[in-house]
């Protein structure tokens, strides 16, 4: 398998990722260790689904697969659920080419 599977509940594809991937449901407060710190999940995260490992400001890349897969709608702290609630897709937006944002 590509990516860094963490403590067994968890991918991360790169190491430059602010997200992982659940691989399995996973209830909030399960704890998972990311480069010798913890990250305590504060919401359920659906098999499938990602969380924030670090700290997202409202506006900042988020970036899976080592590519920048949207921005943060809101602040983001590490553990919490990210998905469309929270996160604006810019793959694919030619009306984010003059704004730096990934061409159609």
């Amino acid at each position: 398998m590509k990516g860094e599977v963490l403590d067994g509940a968890a991918l991360r594809m790169t190491p430059e990722d602010t997200v992982a991937t659940a691989l399995d449901d996973l209830e909030a407060g399960h704890r998972l260790s990311v480069e010798g710190r913890t990250v305590e999940l504060v919401d359920e995260v659906p098999f499938g689904h990602k969380f924030a490992l670090q700290p997202i400001a409202a506006g900042e890349e988020i970036t899976k697969y080592g590519y920048v897969i949207g921005r943060a709608t809101e602040d983001i702290e590490p553990g919490t659920w990210v998905h469309v609630h929270n996160v604006e897709s810019t793959r694919g937006r030619g009306d984010l080419r003059d704004r730096g944002g990934e061409p159609a």
